[in-house]
């Protein structure tokens, strides 16, 4: 009986990531809600040709006075013992591990490596498990070795100790390349990372989180997350991805026009600068997308407490896991603004 009770509470997971970079620019882990906050991504930690997984920036995370203690990570894992409810990972990769995953998935003696070496890492730092960030294996060669590193993985991190999670994109293209049933059978959360659709690099301007398409070929949260269903993944081990930035067209004032520039720092502003100056922030309905238009960013592209409402709302239909958030010092400091705050409170409000 009590079994079932609680199955019928679901705790939703609302797990957001903190870059080790942001302690150099004033932001710390403290000043973070733990209220509605239940994991944390640490993010990157760095993998070598040969396996091995070291701290990405070991002054960043061990040396930097932070929050009282020493290092961003070492103060995640001070907040921990305070907040016990929070599972804190390591995230390994990133960007820049687009060469060495590849390298290293392909060698069983080098999977072996690379779990030794992320379990010897999470034990010494008490840490609740390990996220891979692999962008992205794009083969079916690739797919199938990604396959083998989370199994490799699993043998020296069981799941009734540690955590396993992985970071995919929301772009069939990629997906199909992976056994996902099998995959998710080792991993506890796929990270959907539903942003990103649209940017610099497209030829058109776009929505860039959108959860639903504009039309048949574009990408979108749904799409995806139906393709995962359809794989064989349990909703539950589905976390949908919440960008914290918004993507910049200058020159346009919406989606479907020829990409002629782009705004803010590299093509993006963080959410908390958002909606810019001088632009009103409207909603498309249709799209799931907020956006802004005029200032010094032309149209932005972005996520809002009524686009948040709404996914939070699909991932409670759908029977996801929860969200998680890309990065969480970019999140708006007051309560009603912070998408954090109102993904949590979404989840959690039945």
């Amino acid at each position: 009986m009590a079994s079932s009770s609680r199955k019928s509470r679901m705790v939703y997971t609302n797990a957001v990531y903190w870059p080790n970079y942001r302690v150099y620019h004033g932001d710390t882990p403290g000043q973070l809600n733990y209220g509605c906050i239940n994991r944390v991504y640490y993010a990157f930690a760095t993998v070598t040709a040969d396996g091995s997984v070291f701290l990405g920036d070991e002054y960043a995370d061990t040396g930097i006075p932070c929050d009282g203690v020493h290092g961003a990570l070492g103060s995640l894992m001070h907040l921990k013992q305070r907040y016990p409810h929070v599972q804190v990972m390591l995230s390994i990769g990133g960007g820049d591990s687009a060469e060495t995953f590849p390298l290293v998935a392909s060698n069983a003696v080098l999977r072996d490596n690379f779990a030794r070496s992320a379990r010897g890492l999470v034990e010494a730092s008490g840490l609740d498990g390990i996220d891979i960030v692999w962008q992205y294996p794009c083969t079916p060669q690739q797919g199938n070795d990604f396959l083998a590193l989370v199994a490799a993985v699993r043998i020296h991190l069981p799941e009734d100790h540690y955590l396993l999670t992985a970071a995919l994109p929301a772009v069939k293209p990629v997906l199909q390349n992976i056994d996902l049933r099998q995959t998710a059978e080792y991993l506890d959360t796929i990270n959907l990372t539903a942003y990103d659709f649209f940017g610099g690099w497209s030829h058109k301007t776009g929505h860039h989180a959108q959860l639903y398409a504009m039309s048949k070929d574009e990408p979108s949260g749904d799409s995806s997350v139906r393709y995962l269903l359809s794989s064989g993944v349990p909703g539950k081990k589905i976390l949908l991805g919440v960008p914290l930035f918004g993507r910049s067209f200058l020159h346009t004032t919406g989606p479907g026009h020829k990409n002629r520039g782009l705004g803010g720092e590299d093509g993006s502003f963080e959410y908390k600068q958002l909606p810019r100056k001088g632009a009103k922030e409207q909603v498309d309905k249709r799209a799931i997308a907020a956006y802004c238009v005029g200032g010094d960013g032309g149209f932005v592209t972005y996520d809002n407490p009524d686009t948040v409402k709404v996914k939070a709302n699909f991932c409670m239909q759908k029977g996801l896991g929860g969200l998680f958030y890309w990065s969480a010092p970019s999140d708006a400091k007051e309560s009603k603004r912070s998408l954090i705050t109102t993904g949590f409170k979404a989840l959690h409000s039945s």
